[in-house]
């Protein structure tokens, strides 16, 4: 995929921005869960509620009707309830765990990817790439290990974020151009919205702690949870705004500046910091990544897929 208008620079600065913004996201998540006290279920559903209210104006004013009538609407509201799904696991992820050892666990997604597109639309994945999967998938094991011992199953749901999320980018790859991306993103919004309501439904039914359901508390705690659906709204756009500016080869390393990021929200907001075997890890998953960017650049031009986290 080609950029529709070349400004490479402008398209690295603002996806370098994005990925060093989207974080305050799940800092966000974690402080509501911590300090004010809401599920990791009610903030999900309120983060795709105000990311829909938010851009649904623009989404409308450029576009018209047509943002709403997708060619496809049931996998498109599909996806949403994925990318749902994964957007809990990471907010129950960070609820209990640090910043930057969900984000250095989640970024197996790639690997998964790989691993799914090989798989399912057989497309060739030499040894090399099979190898650094292996690899990236160690890497991830030594940043789970200390946590598992401390967190338990909990230290495993970024890695079910990371399936449920490739599973989201595969089926963007599997559908094609069948609807334009702000269709697309429109009725994801809709179809993660409906299926953490569900989601609300069924847990807080049965008790479950990560599903209770409240108002927010104080204007703070609104305030907060329309901040996080604009992030997630408006950022998602920029990005799609730097894939026209940049080939996508050339922006994908910029999604590691998340971690950094994570590092910094982490130290500053809840004196959290990775020790040097976490940092062991998160080196080998990164250089992985990297390298499979590498060859999936050198295998099919600027074909790469690439989206930042949930």
């Amino acid at each position: 995929m080609q950029p529709s208008s070349s400004n490479p620079v402008r398209g690295m600065v603002l996806m370098a921005n994005c990925m060093l913004i989207l974080p305050i996201m799940d800092a966000i998540a974690k402080y509501m869960a911590n300090v004010e006290g809401m599920s990791p279920g009610q903030i999900t559903f309120y983060r795709f509620f105000f990311q829909l209210l938010s851009v649904l104006p623009l989404l409308l004013l450029l576009n018209g009707s047509q943002a709403l009538s997708a060619k496809r609407p049931w996998i498109n509201l599909l996806r949403g309830a994925i990318h749902g799904a994964a957007s809990l696991m990471f907010f129950m992820a960070v609820k209990y765990m640090p910043l930057a050892d969900v984000f250095a666990i989640y970024f197996v997604e790639p690997f998964i990817l790989t691993a799914l597109s090989a798989v399912f639309l057989k497309e060739k994945v030499g040894w090399r790439r099979w190898l650094a999967i292996a690899v990236g998938f160690g890497g991830a094991m030594i940043v789970i290990q200390p946590s598992y011992q401390v967190f338990g199953l909990t230290a495993l749901l970024p890695v079910v974020c990371a399936f449920l999320y490739a599973l989201y980018m595969f089926l963007n790859r599997a559908i094609g151009e069948a609807d334009t991306p702000m269709t697309m993103q429109t009725m994801a919004g809709i179809g993660g919205t409906l299926f953490m309501g569900l989601a609300l439904l069924a847990g807080s039914s049965v008790g479950d702690q990560d599903f209770v359901v409240s108002l927010p508390g104080s204007p703070l705690a609104w305030g907060l949870l329309i901040l996080l659906g604009t992030i997630s709204g408006y950022i998602h756009l920029i990005v799609v705004r730097a894939f026209r500016l940049a080939p996508l080869s050339v922006l994908a390393p910029f999604q590691y500046f998340e971690i950094i990021a994570a590092v910094v929200l982490g130290y500053a907001l809840f004196g959290e910091f990775p020790t040097l075997s976490k940092w062991l890890g998160i080196a080998i998953i990164v250089g992985s990544g990297l390298f499979i960017l590498w060859r999936e650049r050198r295998r099919a031009g600027n074909s790469v897929a690439v989206e930042p986290s949930p």
